[in-house]
């Protein structure tokens, strides 16, 4: 992984913005954060608020400078706020615009894992940002979309024709939803206002259930999937689609991008030789060289380019 970048005090803020409005640990202390436009109107997790002005009072109150009573405001603000099993997290784009998602404040809730951003996520869409011509002007189908980040910074730095999210668990589905409305893109049939804004969809999409026609229907140009290689059942359910797509899409067979987090060593095991097994050849992208989402430095996260088709000798 590329370690941000801490040189400087533009640089450093920078890295604070983006650390902090995405609710990830802080390592140091700079200006604008519970009262930032984009936190304001989207509110961040309380305990997380409570846990950051709370620090950051302790941090100020240890150096011999004035009290400032703005942060004992903004803490009491805070601690009359109610809990709620909802809140934002905002992802900040080099173009200045931000995504910004509706998450659980909870890992697992309504017994999926689905309704939060995972590391994966963000090293894709970041890696998307870096090469926006895979995306641009093509349909793309998003297995898994979870919470919605990778898909939604796609639709707004690589300007593809057509985005389809797609899920399984109806909770993950309605948060998926409201995501996308969210971030200013009508669903379904509505045209979108902007000539340049791509044409979204979310799609319920159940991997042991679904046909080849289903699938076929979609039209997809570039199919990705991001961190949902977390047990075996769901990885054989996963090679099951892609073969499926790559026989019923054999003349035009989509590009396929899938990134995971390597938390063991039976993580990408499987599925590497599941795909083997169903003659679906692959190979690992390089790490790409820019860090602009908070995601634990040290994480273990490689991104597989799949070919369908089975016309290309890609090195294993």
């Amino acid at each position: 992984m590329a370690p941000e970048n801490h040189e400087g005090p533009t640089s450093l803020l920078q890295s604070f913005e983006r650390r902090f409005l995405a609710a990830r640990a802080l390592p140091t202390f700079p200006w604008q954060t519970v009262k930032h436009p984009v936190c304001v109107q989207h509110l961040p997790s309380v305990k997380y608020a409570r846990c950051f002005l709370s620090k950051l009072i302790k941090k100020h109150e240890a150096v011999p400078t004035e009290p400032l009573d703005a942060l004992y405001e903004a803490l009491a603000e805070v601690l009359m706020a109610k809990e709620s099993t909802q809140c934002h997290r905002s992802y900040l784009l080099p173009s200045g615009d931000s995504v910004t998602l509706s998450e659980s404040t909870a890992i697992v809730s309504h017994g999926t894992t689905g309704l939060v951003t995972w590391d994966a996520a963000l090293y894709l869409a970041e890696w998307a940002i870096e090469n926006p011509a895979t995306f641009t002007d093509r349909t793309v189908l998003e297995l898994g979309s979870g919470a919605g980040l990778t898909g939604l910074a796609i639709c707004k730095a690589c300007y593809p024709r057509a985005f389809i999210f797609s899920d399984c668990h109806d909770q993950v589905l309605e948060q998926l939803r409201g995501n996308v409305l969210l971030n200013g893109f009508p669903l379904e049939l509505h045209t979108p206002t902007d000539p340049s804004s791509p044409k979204v969809t979310v799609a319920e999409l159940d991997w042991d259930e679904v046909t080849a026609s289903q699938l076929s229907a979609f039209q997809a140009d570039v199919v990705i999937a991001a961190d949902v290689l977390y047990c075996g059942e769901v990885t054989l359910s996963l090679v099951r689609v892609l073969k499926m797509l790559s026989d019923c899409q054999r003349k035009n067979a989509p590009d396929v991008y899938v990134s995971y987090t390597i938390r063991s060593q039976d993580t990408g095991k499987l599925f590497i030789t599941e795909l083997d097994r169903a003659g679906i050849y692959w190979e690992e992208l390089p790490p790409h060289a820019s860090k602009l989402f908070p995601y634990e430095e040290y994480s273990a996260i490689v991104i597989l380019k799949l070919v369908l088709n089975g016309c290309h000798s890609v090195g294993k």
